[in-house]
């Protein structure tokens, strides 16, 4: 059986100490008589899948991002798109999409592979810039603009079209999925226990919480491991249902899954391997960090994480340098290279070889041995976690660099083993799009973003200066205009709260309402009231509900934001109804 390090499951993440645990993995379920029986599961609500698109001059592309997805459904008309499918926990996914404009259903396609359905939608008409893929003009939660390949794409054909047919051609050639390996330790027949009815509370698509509702399984033994020692829980399959969350309660293991089965019957339970694997490389990567961290420079950890792209040791030091960083990286590298064997031995509580395995303590409902995980020549602790057998098996280790911590700590940031890959693939893609957009090599990248800056710099510096002047020229503009007094209102799409308070301490009248506005005529933006203090201090709330914003002032000014600047025009009869009240009383 393997034993390996996991790191943090996409769920949430977990922070904590390695504790021992009666049984290598399995976890010994007693037979106790339960009177929950299983019933009709809830349908699990749909939720949408995250999406990504960018624009070309012939193409709109989207990227719908499910990993291991099953039952995938594309249709692709005129106006719409509608996809579903569902994702390696059986969620069922629907996602429709009214498009911006109108395309050629007939010439776009769509392909599939391990990690997303990447679709070619073809425009109806080519060479005609999308700057939204929906419809509306409101943007869903869960779509995106895809940044890395979004670009200025004016005179680009040939390429898009290249790129579309070499990105085709990849997708092709993507396989899919393979079964896990088929380990003794991986796929086994147990004997279900109980089956209660039961809820589990997750992290929906749009980042809010929600509730599932379906059944906790106990089994006779169990070889997906529950979360604990700060790991994260295996995912996998009872008889071709996905397991949602198995958790550890006293030595049993609390299957969560959203269908039924029965008391006594005999299951096949099969673990997820590539996530398995992928906690193991983490884990078994802690191990060696914390162990060479402490061997060269006393560094000691006091907790760790395992997120859901990278993990986090926490030593006990206010700071460290950039030479540390280098030496343990080395250090560890070479451990790796020097294929260290990774062992797992059970102990008894009352064995005097407990006194000498590190550990941080024992969880108050541990029974049983204590299992204790040994790098060879490097590193014994105690711990309940999974790992490699081997250290080769860890591949690299990446330290990313450090951050500060809580209490006077630093966190050490690393990568294991297939996550140093993904990381180095995703880097080398930001710099192809880099070299693109700035026309540039990847060693000239960072002087050509510091030239780009500066001249953004000079260009807001610039503009500040044009607009201010602006701000100037209106102000003695609306002062000299015949139809000064009572209520002068000027709006601009362009400028912010300083160009409005230009033009009001320009014109620095105390006898006129100026009901200054900025931003979209249809959406947000900023207001300023000026005028005699005693008005503005009734008018402007009064201003603000009505363009449904919210603001402050004193001394006769009163200046906030707006969500609705449509609503200037009934904002601006309330004023003038104000003037004529006044105007009457005197």
């Amino acid at each position: 059986m393997f034993s390996l390090p996991l790191n943090c499951s996409p769920d949430h993440i977990r922070r904590g100490s390695c504790w021992g645990r009666p049984q290598d993995l399995k976890i010994a379920a007693p037979a106790w008589n339960s009177k929950c029986h299983p019933g009709a599961g809830a349908a699990m609500a749909r939720q949408h899948a995250r999406t990504l698109w960018y624009d070309r001059p012939r193409y709109v592309f989207m990227e719908f991002c499910v990993e291991d997805s099953t039952d995938v459904h594309v249709l692709i008309e005129d106006h719409r798109i509608v996809f579903s499918c569902k994702n390696a926990d059986g969620v069922e996914l629907y996602n429709e999409i009214e498009f911006y404009a109108k395309v050629n259903s007939k010439d776009s396609q769509d392909k599939r592979s391990s990690r997303s359905i990447t679709c070619f939608v073809r425009k109806w008409k080519e060479k005609v810039a999308w700057p939204r893929l929906t419809k509306e003009d409101i943007k869903p939660v869960w779509l995106s603009v895809d940044f890395d390949n979004w670009r200025d794409w004016e005179g680009d054909e040939e390429m898009e079209l290249a790129h579309v047919e070499h990105y085709a051609e990849l997708l092709k050639k993507v396989s899919t999925k393979r079964p896990p390996p088929a380990m003794d330790d991986l796929d086994f027949t147990t004997t279900v226990v109980s089956c209660c009815p039961a809820e589990l509370q997750t992290e929906g698509s749009n980042g809010k919480k929600e509730v599932l509702s379906g059944f906790q399984v106990v089994l006779e033994d169990t070889v997906l491991f529950p979360e604990g020692g700060g790991q994260p829980d295996d995912r996998g399959t009872i008889n071709d249902i996905s397991v949602l969350r198995v958790t550890r309660r006293g030595e049993q293991a609390d299957h969560f899954t959203q269908t039924p089965l029965d008391p006594g019957s005999q299951v096949l339970v099969r673990v997820d391997w590539e996530r398995r694997f992928d906690h193991m490389q983490q884990h078994s990567g802690q191990h060696l960090i914390t162990a060479v961290a402490d061997h060269l420079f006393k560094l000691k950890t006091t907790s760790w994480e395992l997120g859901r792209f990278r993990s986090a040791i926490e030593l006990d030091t206010p700071s460290m340098t950039a030479e540390q960083v280098a030496a343990i990286e080395q250090s560890v590298n070479e451990k790796i290279r020097d294929r260290l064997p990774v062992n797992v031995r059970e102990l008894s509580l009352d064995d005097p070889e407990v006194e000498q395995v590190s550990g941080r303590g024992l969880p108050d409902d541990h029974a049983g041995p204590i299992r204790v995980v040994s790098i060879e020549g490097v590193d014994s602790n105690m711990c309940c976690g999974t790992h490699v057998s081997n250290l080769s098996d860890l591949q690299v280790i990446k330290i990313l660099g450090t951050e500060k911590g809580k209490k006077n700590r630093t966190n050490l940031i690393f990568l294991a083993g297939n996550r140093v890959l993904k990381w180095m693939e995703r880097s080398h893609g930001t710099e192809k799009a880099l070299t693109a957009l700035l026309k540039c090599g990847a060693e000239d990248h960072v002087e050509a973003v510091k030239k780009l800056q500066n001249s953004t710099k000079i260009l807001q510096k610039n503009n500040l200066n044009l607009l201010r002047d602006l701000a100037v020229h209106i102000a003695h503009s609306l002062r000299n205009s015949p139809d000064w007094g009572g209520v002068v209102v000027l709006h601009r799409k362009e400028g912010d709260s300083e160009f409005m308070n230009i033009i009001a301490n320009e014109i620095g009248s105390e006898e006129t309402l100026l009901f200054l506005t900025v931003g979209d005529e249809k959406g947000a933006g900023l207001f300023l009231l000026a005028g005699p203090p005693a008005s503005v201090e009734t008018l402007g709330p009064r201003v603000a509900e009505v363009l449904e914003g919210k603001g402050a002032g004193k001394k006769g000014r009163f200046q906030g934001k707006a969500t609705k600047m449509s609503r200037r025009m009934e904002a601006q009869a309330l004023l003038q109804d104000y003037i004529s009240t006044q105007s009457a009383k005197e």
